[in-house]
């Protein structure tokens, strides 16, 4: 039975990633906590336990069972939450098409940009009656990534420092010519989720960056079949026994301060003066704007 939460215990990092992640190794005092958020449900309760002295919050982006395409994950929700659950640190698992000769099938990417190639999106907590405008030059904190590409080392993957993430719409993957048009704006990997989640953790002021598993290499290849589920799954279950490790490493590598410029991210950027903003948007977006209005 999961725990429904109004304001909840304090919670320093989270995972946003697919089912199975919180039978992480190591993470004790496990228990679901259900968070209510304004956006609506977000994609499952979270799984909240200890890892290293840590309090973790796991998060099944398309819910357990894998139940809810990428666009219609309820993005907002699933940010508000870890937000509200006291999150500063979000890391996001994924599996990617690899865009690059040299990024091969099983590697690992941190990339630190993103090209949002997305049309149906909510993509910002703003609206109602207040307007912000977040910076979104460098997308993902570079503190975490540097943490994260360290782990990726010390646990023996195959680390790409960097790269662009290019964030589609799907759920179809890539036709060829799309592929290959996508190849020659230089992209690295190619994904479904992340540049979302991205500009929404920016606008909660929370630290974000992504592990990158490289599961195929779209359907660019000339040596390839055409990307298939079976394919991307095969790699996928070894590639994920490579993130749990380096997230077992980069928790015990984080700082216990933050020391980069992601928790004043809202800084300077409201628009709108606080005395017109309506009472209900105040209160729905407090967890996030509290500090600033």
């Amino acid at each position: 039975m999961a725990k429904r939460t109004g304001r909840t215990e304090q919670v320093a990092v989270g995972v946003i990633g697919g089912s199975g992640l919180y039978e992480m190794e190591g993470l004790t005092n496990i228990r679901p906590i259900k968070v209510a958020t304004p956006f609506g449900r977000p994609s499952d309760d979270y799984i909240v336990g200890t890892l290293h002295g840590m309090r973790i919050a796991f998060l099944p982006r398309h819910g357990r069972g894998h139940r809810t395409m990428p666009t219609d994950i309820n993005y907002r929700a699933n940010i508000y939450g870890m937000k509200k659950l006291g999150v500063e640190r979000i890391i996001s698992v994924s599996a990617v098409g690899s865009m690059k000769e040299e990024i091969k099938p099983g590697d690992i990417v941190v990339p630190d940009q993103f090209y949002d190639h997305t049309k149906h999106r909510r993509s910002t907590f703003f609206g109602n009656g207040i307007v912000a405008h977040v910076g979104m030059a460098d997308p993902v904190c570079a503190g975490l990534c540097s943490v994260l590409i360290e782990a990726g080392i010390k646990v023996g993957a195959t680390v790409h420092r960097g790269g662009t993430y290019l964030c589609m719409e799907g759920p179809q993957f890539s036709t060829r010519a799309e592929s290959m048009t996508y190849r020659e704006w230089n992209v690295d990997v190619i994904g479904m989720t992340n540049a979302t989640e991205a500009k929404l953790a920016r606008e909660a002021e929370i630290c974000y960056s992504t592990i990158a598993l490289a599961t195929d290499y779209d359907c660019w290849h000339h040596s390839e079949e055409a990307v298939t589920v079976e394919a991307v799954l095969a790699v996928m279950k070894h590639n994920i026994e490579t993130s749990k490790a380096m997230i077992r490493q980069a928790v015990q590598m984080l700082p216990n301060m933050r020391a980069c410029g992601c928790g004043e991210s809202l800084r300077n950027t409201i628009m709108t003066p606080a005395k017109l903003v309506p009472a209900k948007t105040k209160k729905d977006l407090a967890p996030i704007i509290r500090k600033y209005i």
